[in-house]
């Protein structure tokens, strides 16, 4: 190293840019460490003496296995992989870190060095955010790495002061008498193929009396699970799939804002206590036959949380109107005020939406997102096939489609909307598909004349920034694909 600190100063052009780096403020030089991996990081301490010390003082420590050079074997990229850690880690000063960040294929020959990662982060750096990750993608693993689990030792935490904490594939052993231990830091935790126990889980929730935040992905070893606090405001649910054992999960949080369920079949959803509940998330895989009944569940839970204001929900209210699984008169979203709902615009979909508009007589806006559909929509029958559609709509100011083609069902739906939409004041459509480089926005509104207008903020031109057309009556694909065009 002093050998190029040398060179560099006998050659007056190669300093240049290290001397305005050398310039730059310390704060910034570690906020530009911190976004660089911790190989890379480490390496700049070759750039000058003033760098020399600054990785060991980084904010945040990301160690990620996937963007470890590889060697041959790949056993030899997990063991150097290792040491780099083992050895940064000695290195790294004891000032206190923001973020600690590990992906590694985990293996029993390991443990040692894990527990001891893990414990230098919790109780020598103090970390705030911990993030364990021993799956990374399924292309690392083989069948021996499968049998391989990391045991998360729990316990440790309590000699730390980790706010925010993210496992993913491990196991985790809690400590006995767990809620009495009292893990007061942990505000957010974020568990995905956890193995969680319904004791488990109850001890968990009952052994951070501040946590605030949950969310679990694919937990397994669950029955009857129960998750019960006064303090959590955020709760989401994600891939728990259905089984024989007929699971069932209570929810009673008399403080929880927000909750979300994506992908659960559980066979049956308890809600309590519900009347703080703002945010009501729905995702369920697309598939009539299988999948329709536990999208019923949950959204039946609506009844039980009166001050939803915000609803994000896929459109399978054609089956509201249809199932003998029939839901109360009385069912209603009073307080919706924002929908975001997943959709096409088939003759079965704009009914659907046209049932579930009926409930929300408050709405004021509306997102419709690209519905990936797997099973072609049921047959109409007579009744709802010929009857024209119609949207009530009574408070509704703005919609916007996020995935606009211009499609022929597509233009029928602006057609409906742009007439019965009498409190309508814009429409934004977002054309092209979902995923597309380059997506057109384009805003319609409504003029003091009630007349609709158009105008694209993505459009250079200013002749064509404001377009005065008759967009309804002769089809608004036309003028999305001029504009396309252009």
């Amino acid at each position: 190293m002093e050998e190029m600190e040398e060179a560099s100063n006998q050659n007056p052009s190669a300093t240049v840019t290290d001397r305005n780096l050398n310039d730059l403020p310390e704060e910034l030089l570690l906020h530009i460490l911190t976004c660089l991996p911790i190989l890379e990081s480490v390496q700049t301490s070759l750039i000058s003496q003033k760098w020399r010390p600054l990785w060991s003082r980084v904010p945040s420590l990301n160690f990620l296995f996937e963007l470890f050079p590889p060697y041959e074997p790949p056993l030899d990229t997990r063991q150097f992989f290792a040491e780099f850690i083992d050895r940064v880690l000695i290195l790294r000063s004891n000032s206190p870190i923001h973020t600690f960040r590990l992906s590694f294929i985990y293996h029993g020959h390991y443990r040692s060095h894990v527990d001891s990662w893990v414990r230098s982060a919790i109780t020598r750096l103090r970390t705030r955010e911990l993030y364990l990750d021993f799956f990374i993608h399924k292309d690392f693993h083989n069948e021996e790495t499968h049998n391989h689990r990391y045991d998360f030792p729990f316990s440790v935490l309590r000699n730390g002061c980790v706010a925010i904490l993210g496992l993913k594939r491990c196991d985790l052993t809690l400590p006995a008498k767990m809620s009495t231990l009292r893990f007061c830091s942990i505000g957010s935790m974020f568990l995905n193929e956890v193995y969680l126990t319904d004791q488990a889980m109850w001890d968990l929730i009952s052994g951070c009396p501040n946590l605030e935040a949950l969310d679990l992905e694919d937990c397994l070893a669950h029955h009857h699970m129960k998750i019960c606090s006064t303090k959590l405001k955020r709760l989401a649910l994600r891939y728990f799939y259905d089984s024989e054992l007929k699971e069932t999960i209570l929810v009673d949080c008399p403080n929880l804002c927000s909750i979300s369920f994506n992908c659960c079949a559980f066979d049956k959803f308890v809600l309590k206590n519900a009347s703080s509940l703002v945010e009501f998330h729905v995702d369920i895989l697309h598939k009539i036959d299988r999948s329709y009944r536990y999208w019923n569940k949950v959204v039946r839970l609506l009844g039980q949380a009166p001050n939803v204001k915000h609803l994000n929900v896929q459109n399978w209210w054609f089956k509201f109107l249809t199932s003998k699984d029939s839901f109360p008169k009385s069912f209603m979203i009073h307080n919706l005020n924002h929908l975001e709902l997943r959709t096409g615009f088939t003759q079965y979909d704009l009914v659907g939406m046209a049932a579930l508009l009926k409930l929300c007589p408050n709405l004021e806006t509306m997102m419709l997102d690209f519905l990936f559909k797997i099973e072609e929509d049921e047959t109409l029958s007579e009744e709802f096939s010929s009857k024209p559609v119609e949207l009530s709509m009574p408070s509704l100011k703005q919609v916007t489609v996020t995935s606009y083609t211009g499609t022929e069902d597509e233009v029928n739906f602006m057609k409906i909307l742009s007439t019965q939409g009498v409190a309508l004041e814009k429409i934004i459509l977002v054309l092209g598909h979902v995923g597309a480089k380059s997506r057109l926005q384009m805003v319609l509104y409504r003029n003091a004349s009630q007349s609709w207008k158009c105008y694209s903020p993505d459009l250079a031109s200013t002749t064509l920034n404001y377009i005065d057309a008759e967009l309804f009556k002769q089809g608004i694909n036309w003028l999305i694909e001029s504009c396309l065009v252009f």
